[in-house]
Order: C-alpha cells, then sequence, then structure tokens
C-alpha cells in the first residue's frame, strides 16, 4: 500500500480514468455473477451456520458485501443521500459494517431472502451511479481503503478485489459445511 500522500503515483490522465473506470464496472459485474454462484449452490439453511473453528456465516458476508460496496461505490463517490437511509439503514451498516461481529441468531436477522434483496439493490443502483460518474469526480482524492490510486477511482477498483476476497471466504465457508466446490 502506498501513503495517499506518495508524490511518486503518477495519476491518470481524466480520458485513462473513464477508461480505467469502463473495465473495472465489467470486473464489479464478474465478481458478482462469481459470488452469485457461490450463494446459488449454497442452501439457505446454512446461511447462519458458523462452522467450527471459523469466525463468520454467508449471511454475515452477504450483509458485508452489501454494506462495503454502497460504501465504495455510491457514498464515498457521491456523499450520503436522503433515500440511503432505506437502502442500508444505520442498524443494518452496525450488523454487517467492518467490526461487526457474525451472528448465528438468525432470528435477529433479516432473512437470506432479504440480504440477497438488498445484495442486489445496492448493486444496481450502484452501477447506475458508476453509469453517471465523471472524470472529474474520479480524481478527486480519497481515503483507504482504495486500490492503485488514492483518489475516488482506486475506491471503486477496491471493490471487485474485495468482493473477491469475501467469495472466497464463502467459497471456504461452503467447504467447511460440506459443499461441493462451485469451481
Amino acid at each position: 500500500m502506498t501513503d495517499s500522500k506518495d508524490a511518486s503515483i503518477t495519476l491518470p490522465s481524466p480520458s485513462t480514468a473513464m477508461d480505467i473506470l469502463v473495465g473495472t464496472i465489467e470486473q464489479i459485474k464478474f465478481a458478482r455473477d462469481y459470488t452469485l454462484q457461490l450463494l446459488d449452490s449454497t442452501p439457505l439453511e446454512h446461511w447462519f451456520t458458523i462452522p467450527d473453528g471459523l469466525p463468520t456465516n454467508i449471511a454475515w458476508q452477504v450483509g458485508h458485501l452489501t454494506v462495503s460496496q454502497y460504501g465504495l461505490l455510491m457514498f464515498r463517490i457521491r456523499g450520503r443521500q436522503p433515500s440511503d437511509l432505506d437502502l442500508i439503514p444505520g442498524k443494518f451498516r452496525k450488523a454487517y459494517g467492518r467490526s461487526s461481529v457474525p451472528s448465528p441468531d438468525g432470528s435477529a436477522q433479516p432473512t437470506p431472502d432479504e440480504l440477497l434483496e438488498r445484495f442486489d439493490r445496492v448493486f444496481v443502483d450502484a452501477l447506475g451511479e458508476l453509469d453517471s460518474v465523471d472524470s472529474d469526480t474520479l480524481l478527486e482524492p480519497v481515503d483507504m481503503p482504495y486500490a492503485g490510486y488514492p483518489i475516488k477511482l482506486g475506491a471503486i477498483m477496491f471493490c471487485p478485489l474485495h468482493e473477491h476476497i469475501h467469495a472466497g471466504q464463502i467459497g471456504l465457508l461452503r467447504r467447511a459445511l460440506g459443499l461441493e466446490p462451485v469451481r
């Protein structure tokens, strides 16, 4: 990781930033397709199970990816909007944010279907936001986490990397639950 004040980083030109954005959007879609393959192959009754020796479950992974995708692709790019409180309420953010602790108690959480519905809504809304982002916005500075560049484009570039990290955790959870690998 390079400090955001590191002068050795050459930022992309506005047109290059837009080109990188196009490729990154395709990576975001690819990461989501892979995550959905894993989730579609995981029975809903396993979503709240925390396998022995592991600190997480499928429900938390989906909730966390939802919160983080909102944060990386919406909040960090255009700020909080009034409608965001319905999309990602504070209670949801606290349950699935970076410092949260997964719970095996499904009765105190959204159902798998509710988690998937919010997961999809954030994905669709975030891609809609990215369709209208301009190069000036992409080049604005941002704090960690980001990938490649300490600018908003870097936050967007981190999104598919982050989803793949959690897809790997979902894959590991599936194996610990006794399920066959998807790939």
